[in-house]
């Protein structure tokens, strides 16, 4: 068939609308046109193609087989070019993306809960999140910013923007501040920093030593491990927070800084600008409350 042969588009949507609507008269309401436009419309198109499209039933009117067929087609059709169009709007507005590499587990234990925030506040942006710690290569991991606790020494190349000093203290669940104050408590520690138990209670020699330390791969799942009453974890500020202003988690003696902090990281000396600043300027009122406060 030769395209010159195919029903006017016109022709095609008042039959159509006619038959998804089941009246002439709807039809025309829905078009915009005259209930004689559209009678006219669907006349010619039938006799365009050759066969009867509708037949009276009663007061109103049926689709006979072949203008089944036809509908069905049309149903299709123009749903298809409907998605089409909305796809081909959707794609003019250039989406704006971050490729952010976060610790893991900060990503966990705060950032990902708050994302959603900066998404609806920015629907046009972005955020594709990595985990990782540590020195980053930005070129080969195609990252823009990154989240680190910056304990290792900063390459010249890089510019960091202070997020937050690094606090930590003991955490638990609120029934167990008693045998925690007691010493009948079983230590959470991360190994990634397998010392640090040593460390804090060295410089709380009035806390009474742990039965044992046991130790998990991260520190988000010693914050979760401490929630679901397994222990007491000693865990970063920035892990806890939530779960301490929930009340599933209780920091008897609060947090001490450890002298690292948590930067925001990008290859580069320039400053930053567009979506890179926007994500950058939230993300610090974001942490505003861990900067403002010292403990809980």
């Amino acid at each position: 068939m030769k395209r010159s042969d195919i029903p006017s588009l016109d022709d095609l949507r008042a039959f159509e609308a006619t038959a998804r609507l089941g009246s002439v008269r709807l039809a025309a309401d829905s078009l915009a046109l005259t209930h004689g436009a559209v009678s006219r419309r669907i006349t010619k198109l039938a006799d365009n193609i050759g066969v009867k499209l509708f037949e009276k039933n009663g007061r109103g009117l049926r689709l006979t087989s072949a203008g089944e067929t036809l509908n069905l087609t049309l149903g299709r059709f123009f749903g298809e070019l409907a998605t089409t169009v909305q796809n081909l709007r959707a794609s003019s507005v250039e989406q704006q993306i971050i490729v952010l590499s976060c610790e893991f587990s900060v990503a966990m234990r705060w950032l990902i809960p708050r994302l959603a925030n900066f998404q609806e506040n920015h629907p046009t942006f972005a955020v594709h999140l990595s985990v990782g710690g540590g020195p980053i290569d930005f070129r080969k991991d195609r990252v823009n910013l990154a989240i680190r606790r910056l304990d290792f020494p900063v390459p010249e190349a890089w510019s960091v923007k202070r997020l937050f000093a690094e606090r930590v203290g003991p955490v638990m669940r609120p029934d167990l501040v008693s045998t925690f104050v007691d010493g009948q408590y079983r230590a959470l520690g991360s190994k990634t920093r397998p010392d640090a138990w040593a460390q804090w209670l060295t410089s709380h020699s009035s806390v009474q030593r742990p039965t044992d330390i046991r130790y998990y791969d991260h520190h988000a799942l010693i914050v979760e491990a401490a929630s679901a009453g397994l222990g007491v974890a000693l865990s970063p500020l920035v892990l806890a927070t939530d779960d301490i202003e929930r009340g599933r988690l209780a920091a008897p003696l609060g947090f001490d800084p450890d002298g690292s902090y948590y930067g925001l990281i990008w290859l580069g000396t320039n400053e930053l600008h567009g979506i890179e600043l926007e994500f950058a300027q939230w993300l610090q009122e974001e942490l505003s409350p861990l900067v403002t406060r010292d403990a809980f």
